[in-house]
């Protein structure tokens, strides 16, 4: 109890510290663009020269004092260098860049070791390790209004994206959950990625149309966790599980008066796996896995599919500002309920920018994601019917996530997060020893999140 106490004391007081001024500190410290500042003027030349380096370190601690399968208090860190080479500056070739970055994982997750759902209540949380991320090459033709982009591709980089949800702490407003938990690999999302190439064009202002083919899965073929089939990486698999071609039409619009910033978009995806996928609820001869005289070999699909609709919008712009004011988001993706866990999945959610005086970069978020299990909630059914024994029938997960972004400085930032978990695994009961008959606690999730720019 003194653990939960503690917790929420912290978070309160961190809410109030957010809502202050920065604290006063040596001049020219807290407005300088990075924490270690400008390297005595050789980060400004290597820029000059086409060498842009960055380092990024995101810190957190997340407690559950109520629900899930066990209360557990957790730290974890996410360390990311990355190199990105403007080639025409460096060498001369124009419209080329090259890109690579790594991610050093450290601590323990708090979905996966103590509330057991399926929508992962941090974007950072990943096993421990060491592990090359993205490495590619990419060329731009006519003005930037084309490009080429050829090598280790995260998806979540540039698909399926909110511009307004994406400073939310729990992974699926980052990647949709329905991503990684239907397809093999974990679907090119953190902090995974995988070979493959995307073709983007710009046919007219605001319009775009991106393309991309993805190897169909970020590891080997086989069971287990696919961040430990790919512990660093670098496999680099072209034709395991298929492929996994991807495309999105963006529109963007309402533009900012004094910039080229367009604070409102509508965007159409849709994707396509070419692997096998097994059937959530039925045999190859069309019984259910639960009867008794089934085959138990689940049917085989030959493909899998999926669509999404994306909308932001920006509702209420503050008079004399560029980007303060109140946006919203909306998105919608689906996938067939017979070979996916979960079938449907909608984010939708509101962000206000510059809420309180004098803290303009501040941005306060309220969201909620619904994610439907797909027919396996059928097959409990059928498994309470076969064995005439009671047992929770899954049939959605939730979130609903309160937070604040604090910009204490153009390198720091402070975030207090508060998050509600309903139906945790989709309604599944809790592993051994617990009680078999009873579901997942509903769990409350607190934490801080602090994130630097080096």
């Amino acid at each position: 109890m003194r653990t939960n106490l503690s917790a929420l004391a912290i978070f309160g007081a961190l809410i109030l510290v957010s809502a202050g001024e920065p604290v006063a500190a040596e001049e020219g410290f807290f407005t300088q663009d990075k924490l270690t500042g400008d390297w005595g003027g050789v980060r400004k030349q290597w820029q000059d020269a086409g060498v842009d380096f960055e380092l990024d370190a995101t810190l957190e601690t997340l407690s559950n004092p109520t629900g899930g399968i066990r209360k557990l208090t957790i730290y974890q860190g996410l360390l990311e260098p990355s190199l990105n080479l403007d080639l025409e500056t460096a060498a001369n070739w124009p419209g080329a860049s090259f890109y690579i970055d790594a991610y050093q994982i450290s601590g323990r997750g708090l979905s996966r070791n103590a509330i057991g759902n399926l929508l992962t209540v941090s974007s950072i949380e990943a096993l421990s390790s060491t592990r090359l991320h993205e490495l590619w090459f990419q060329q731009e033709l006519l003005d930037r209004r084309v490009s080429l982009r050829v090598g280790q591709i995260a998806l979540d980089r540039e698909f399926y994206i909110s511009q307004y949800a994406a400073g939310f702490v729990n992974s699926t407003f980052g990647c949709p959950d329905i991503l990684p938990t239907d397809l093999p690999g974990g679907a090119s999302c953190y902090p995974l990625a995988t070979p493959g190439a995307r073709f983007r064009v710009t046919p007219t202002e605001g319009l775009t149309l991106s393309v991309a083919a993805l190897n169909g899965s970020s590891a080997p073929p086989g069971p287990g966790d696919p961040e430990v089939r790919n512990a660093s990486g670098t496999n680099f698999l072209i034709g395991e599980d298929g492929f996994l071609p991807i495309a999105e039409l963006a529109y963007a619009f309402d533009e900012e008066p004094t910039s080229s910033t367009r604070l409102s978009d509508i965007k159409l995806g849709a994707w396509y796996h070419t692997a096998d996928f097994s059937d959530t609820r039925r045999d190859n001869l069309g019984r259910s896995l639960a009867d008794p005289t089934s085959t138990g070999i689940p049917a085989t699909h030959g493909s899998n599919f999926g669509a999404y609709l994306i909308l932001d919008k920006m509702l209420w712009r503050r008079p004399d500002t560029a980007t303060q004011g109140l946006a919203a988001f909306l998105r919608v993706g689906y996938a067939p309920p017979d070979r996916n866990l979960i079938s449907l999945e909608i984010d939708a959610g509101l962000t206000f920018k510059g809420l309180l005086p004098g803290r303009g970069l501040d941005v306060l978020g309220v969201g909620l994601s619904y994610a439907r299990i797909g027919y396996a909630r059928r097959l409990d059914r059928d498994q309470i019917l076969f064995t005439d024994i009671e047992r929770p029938v899954r049939n959605y997960e939730s979130v609903l996530e309160v937070t604040y972004e604090a910009q204490l400085a153009p390198w720091w930032l402070l975030q207090p997060d508060l998050q509600l978990v309903a139906h945790p695994g989709g309604h599944v009961a809790p592993p051994p020893p617990a009680p078999a008959g009873r579901p997942i606690p509903n769990a409350l999730v607190i934490g801080l999140r602090s994130t630097f720019t080096f």
